[in-house]
């Protein structure tokens, strides 16, 4: 699985603690959310932020990392900005999947600088599963 990564997990070192197999892929920018420091960095809606795209099979290791279970980071699946390119030029050999892996922390538990407000209603996961839609948040895959 490809994870959208723009904190701790873009430090190798950091990773490899983490997991026994991973490859980063490469720079990406994610536009359409912004980030936002506080007790840990955070998403928020608009803007754009520059991370790096990771690839691993070891999603359970990162959910527990980054808290989860706990609530205090929801995983969303962002569309590649190049998915509808990728799946008409798509041979058998080409396994990239379209959406990408992006964790998202729940601004009250991490006492963010800059207040965010996630629009809609129901948890952080479906809040900001729908902005993602209704804003055409997109991963966009650099050289």
């Amino acid at each position: 699985m490809d994870f959208f990564v723009y904190g701790t997990l873009t430090d190798p070192e950091r990773v490899a603690e983490l997991v026994d197999s991973y490859v980063f892929v490469g720079p990406a920018r994610l536009s359409g959310l912004h980030p936002v420091s506080g007790r840990y960095p955070t998403l928020a809606p608009g803007g754009e932020v520059a991370g790096r795209l990771l690839r691993t099979d070891d999603v359970e290791t990162l959910d527990r990392y980054e808290g989860v279970d706990a609530g205090l980071y929801a995983r969303v699946q962002v569309p590649r900005a190049s998915a509808a390119a990728n799946t008409a030029a798509d041979s058998d050999d080409d396994e990239t999947p379209p959406d990408v892996a992006v964790y998202v922390g729940d601004p009250e538990r991490l006492d963010t600088e800059e207040s965010i407000s996630w629009p809609g209603g129901g948890s952080l996961e479906a809040r900001v599963r729908q902005y993602v839609v209704d804003h055409d948040v997109r991963i966009h895959e650099l050289d």
